[in-house]
């Protein structure tokens, strides 16, 4: 079939396959993006303190049981549901309380949970909380609590109960330990338990001699026995504690704040985190 060309030409482009092809994939993106600025968005919540509260609230208590104050500190979070029974669904904290018998602390431990109420309902976020009260330090001098995690103060203990809580709920992710670290950790504790039992079986005929004349004289020199080897082998002496697995002769660790740094083959070597000041 012929075509007549009346006009004089100016220009003439070659249309490719590939042209074609983008033309329509371009056509295609353009039509979806039409269909879904078209459909209704989802109706999401997000916490922010115009949010009423609820007649029921869900939370968690938490015990503090610091050397500081005489009685022990009963800390309340209660969490709020935004979005429930759908895939938007999240739970946010609402409300903080802290109760106790001691009453010294009354003014500040009232002033400092409305304070961090207020900051859980404003929204956003909120974990920001935990670094600034973990690095409040009392003049005084800190304490260790169960398990030889080193405290500063005990606005620092409640900031790592507040810590605890939003890791429960999903606001805070502790960093995966890769498997080199957790094979490291493994064989440092292996190690110094098998120099543990080493100590102990050569300080064990200690006990077992045959030359006492009586039974009593036996257990007398038994005990010295160990006396002596617990004197000469002070990092042998059973694990004590609650909760703690380290040994109580073991000093903190400057990385993860816990008191399980000990001595192996010349070198400082953290039982928990697997620091090591050699490397």
């Amino acid at each position: 079939m012929a075509v007549r060309i009346e006009k004089k030409i100016r220009g003439y482009a070659v249309v490719l396959p590939e042209d074609r092809a983008k033309e329509a994939a371009a056509a295609a993106q353009a039509s979806a993006a039409a269909e879904t600025a078209a459909r209704p968005s989802a109706d999401v919540i997000h916490m922010h303190e115009r949010i009423e509260r609820p007649e029921v609230l869900i939370g968690s208590t938490y015990k503090i049981k610091s050397p500081l104050v005489e009685h022990a500190m009963y800390v309340t979070i209660n969490d709020i549901v935004l979005n429930a029974d759908t895939e938007h669904e999240q739970r946010r904290p609402f409300e903080i309380f802290v109760n106790s018998k001691s009453m010294e602390h009354f003014q500040w431990i009232v002033a400092l949970t409305r304070i961090m109420s207020a900051v859980f309902r404003k929204g956003g976020d909120v974990t920001f909380l935990v670094e600034e009260m973990k690095a409040v330090f009392d003049p005084r001098g800190g304490y260790f609590k169960a398990g030889g995690v080193y405290m500063p103060s005990l606005v620092a203990e409640l900031g790592s109960i507040v810590e605890e809580h939003l890791k429960s709920i999903g606001m805070i992710h502790d960093p995966e330990m890769s498997d080199a670290t957790r094979a490291l950790i493994a064989e440092k504790r292996k190690q110094y338990e098998d120099r543990s039992k080493k100590n102990s079986d050569v300080s064990a005929p200690a006990a077992l001699d045959p030359s006492p004349a009586s039974a009593g004289e036996g257990a007398r020199r038994a005990d010295e026995g160990a006396l002596q080897s617990a004197n000469d082998h002070p990092e042998d002496i059973a694990v004590t504690g609650d909760g703690t697995s380290f040994p109580p002769t073991a000093t903190m660790c400057h990385k993860c704040s816990t008191k399980a740094l000990v001595l192996m083959d010349g070198c400082a070597t953290c039982l928990n985190c697997g620091y090591s000041k050699c490397g």
